[in-house]
């Protein structure tokens, strides 16, 4: 049995936002007096086989992929938080849809997203242009995912074509309808179809939730009181100025900036604060253009001894990913010093090797010649006993010195060697 769906009934709805429904925004919202709070466009591939990762420090939850965090909430929302996903196959909505089914009250699907990245792979508004995989997707969700499931369109500009498709799309069993007053070409800067939206309503049973040019407070009487929609939905309105569902007016943006403090000031360049948050490149420079810096560093502290993200200029990842990856590296350098260590060491075991080899070597040269010279001495020693020219010649002519001593070096002819000088010498002119 499905839990009971939502009160759509004279409820301030913030629309689903990328980039913009953010966590804190929507928490924010929520305060500021939002009934309701749509996640940012989920594309069901993405979320699916998401690992669930509870942050035991702040109660926020996690659905990593690879590490990178694809979906954050807080149970505090869960009740009035809707999760939209962007899906062009049943198969893949269903299970986007289950995986996130303890932690949100509701699934949406999103066929009014005239973005490139939407229409290209066939999600948001190309769904419209294929209303059975459209109804095909919501059945299988309705029928499938235990949670109630609503829609989010966009309108044609042919009345009967629009109304037709609302009905489709009623008969999926589906239990409301958000709808954004403008064609699937138009953009923010052209005026909506206020009133397109009474038709629409005139024409299902289920609660209709209407969208486009809420720019204040007051402006959600208005729609309600022109079309009989059950809801608003406030989408660049919440964007300006997140407060703006404040029954007492919005506050000024330096009350609120503390809470979101990526708030960029484009509406007033000459406050002090607008040029150093145009300069800040970090988080951290942020936060010190706040004063605010002691806040980030204690809780950045706490984030890294429990192992949580830290990482908030870019995706953010597990801070004991990183740990891991720094250990690789240790550990890559450690192995390559102790490669280094173990080069050395042979290259001197190599060169104490060769050394000795090159003792041994001259030592048996010494050796060798000790003996030579032993027995050269025995033999002169032989001769000169004799007292023979023989036996000296015998003792020179023995070969077994390679060095001859100077006795028996041949002396040259002092005038043999004058003579030779003097026919070898270029006469003078």
């Amino acid at each position: 049995m499905q839990p009971q769906p939502l009160n759509y009934t004279n409820a301030a709805i913030l629309a689903p936002m990328v980039r913009i429904g953010t966590l804190p925004v929507r928490l924010m919202a929520l305060e500021y007096g939002a009934d309701l709070v749509y996640t940012p466009e989920v594309v069901d591939r993405g979320i699916v086989g998401c690992e669930r990762v509870v942050n035991e420090d702040n109660g926020t939850i996690d659905y990593l992929s690879k590490g990178v965090s694809i979906f954050r909430t807080h149970p505090s929302e869960k009740s009035k938080l809707v999760f939209q996903i962007g899906s062009a196959n049943a198969d893949l909505a269903l299970q986007a849809a289950l995986t996130v089914a303890q932690d949100v009250s509701t699934i949406d699907l999103n066929c009014g997203c005239p973005k490139r990245f939407s229409i290209h792979g066939g999600m948001g508004a190309a769904l419209m242009e294929e209303p059975e995989k459209l109804c095909g997707i919501l059945k299988n969700l309705v029928d499938n995912c235990g949670l109630p499931v609503t829609c989010k369109i966009r309108i044609f500009p042919d009345r009967e074509r629009t109304l037709k498709l609302v009905k489709m799309i009623e008969a999926t069993g589906i239990r409301a309808l958000a709808v954004h007053c403008r064609y699937r070409d138009e953009r923010p800067r052209e005026p909506g179809h206020w009133d397109r939206f009474k038709e629409i309503v005139d024409a299902v049973s289920i609660p209709v939730i209407a969208n486009g040019d809420i720019k204040e407070y007051a402006d959600m009487a208005r729609i309600r009181e022109l079309s009989g929609c059950a809801g608003v939905m406030i989408a660049r309105g919440a964007e300006a100025n997140v407060s703006i569902f404040r029954k007492e007016g919005r506050l000024p943006h330096m009350d609120i900036v503390r809470q979101y403090i990526r708030r960029m000031f484009v509406e007033d360049t000459k406050s002090p604060y607008y040029r150093p948050l145009c300069d800040a490149k970090s988080f951290r420079a942020v936060c010190k253009v706040f004063e605010m810096e002691d806040e980030f560093d204690s809780w950045t502290k706490k984030q890294e001894e429990h192992g949580w993200p830290t990482d908030l200029d870019n995706p953010p990842r597990k801070a004991a990913e990183a740990k891991e990856k720094e250990a690789k590296a240790a550990n890559v350098k450690a192995k390559t010093k102790n490669d280094k260590v173990a080069d050395v060491k042979m290259a001197e075991v190599v060169a104490e090797s060769t050394l000795g080899k090159r003792k041994q070597d001259d030592l048996k040269e010494e050796e060798e010649e000790k003996v030579v010279v032993a027995t050269a001495s025995v033999s002169v020693s032989a001769g000169e006993v004799d007292g023979t020219p023989a036996a000296k010649k015998h003792a020179a002519g023995d070969g077994a010195s390679s060095q001859p001593t100077p006795a028996d070096t041949p002396q040259p002819d002092v005038e043999t060697e004058v003579e030779t000088i003097s026919t070898t010498s270029t006469p003078l002119a």
